[in-house]
């Protein structure tokens, strides 16, 4: 099921792409060049500061583009595949990045499992703390990623750019990509899209863990699940048998707790768990007990 396809842009890309490979430079704009790679290429993207009660937080984002059919991974890439890396190291009067990842699609990756990712275009937008807002910023990044079509290509960009916090021409871009970052709520929460519930059951090997999610009724949705740290590796939540007729909102969803590292607990550990509509995502944290 496509959830989250984004327009693509492969023409003006390409040629932007082969025009701009190269060195990585740092400029005082809104945008770097492109990095290109066979298949795609990425670049850094600048946008208004945001101010809230928190504090002021300086608004960026990575932009991947790739050609039509090829796809990159989401943080948990699924049965197959390599997530992005981002490595900040050497940027100046940043205190701290955070990457958000927005929503990602479900596909099979070609060897009977499925994989979890982005086809064509995706930006990763970036939260960004200064140590010291009255002065300019330099954001450096090291970015790792995966080209994949019928085979996969390693792809890896070095970009500098100067953040200036002010509104600039990527500024609809960060706004569109911030949009299909899905919102942190508690469990059974959510207006429209929601996580009821989630229970274990004991099973003989493994056992089992049931999430029940509220949507509105013909809505598809796609459910994700992680474990506390990248080594847990479970399984894909698979849909089962639907709801009564008197809650016709109500899905049901199924996963092993298989791909566990050895000896880990499961007593109250915590998952993150993932629910994807075409117009809305949502992320829950919950104790499983």
């Amino acid at each position: 099921m496509i959830l989250c396809r984004a327009p693509y842009r492969e023409a003006v890309v390409s040629i932007a792409l082969v025009c701009l490979a190269g060195t990585q430079v740092v400029r005082a704009q809104d945008a770097s060049p492109w990095k290109a790679v066979s298949h795609g290429g990425a670049r850094l993207i600048a946008g208004e500061t945001h101010r809230s009660s928190d504090g002021a937080r300086l608004r960026a984002g990575v932009e991947i583009q790739l050609d039509t059919g090829w796809h990159t991974y989401w943080r948990h890439p699924g049965d197959s595949g390599v997530p992005p890396t981002f490595d900040f190291t050497g940027s100046e009067n940043i205190k701290s990045v955070t990457v958000l990842w927005p929503a990602p699609e479900i596909f099979a990756d070609g060897a009977g499992g499925h994989s979890i990712g982005y086809f064509g275009s995706v930006v990763f937008p970036l939260r960004i703390t200064a140590l010291d807002n009255a002065d300019p910023s330099l954001l450096h990044l090291k970015l790792g990623y995966a080209v994949c079509g019928k085979f996969c290509l390693p792809a890896e960009a070095d970009f500098k750019l100067s953040l200036s916090g002010e509104m600039g021409a990527e500024e609809s871009i960060l706004v569109a990509a911030e949009a299909r970052v899905p919102q942190p709520v508690p469990l059974g929460a959510g207006t429209g899209l929601s996580v009821r519930s989630v229970h274990r059951e004991r099973g003989v090997g493994h056992d089992r863990v049931v999430v029940e999610v509220a949507a509105p009724e013909a809505i598809p949705v796609d459910l994700l699940v992680e474990g506390p740290a990248p080594d847990w590796t479970l399984p894909l939540p698979q849909p089962i048998i639907s709801a009564p007729s008197n809650a016709p909102e109500l899905r049901r969803f199924t996963f092993d707790l298989d791909g566990l590292p050895p000896g880990a607990n499961t007593n109250d550990v915590m998952l993150i768990l993932t629910a994807v509509s075409p117009d809305d995502a949502i992320e829950v944290s919950t104790a499983l007990r």
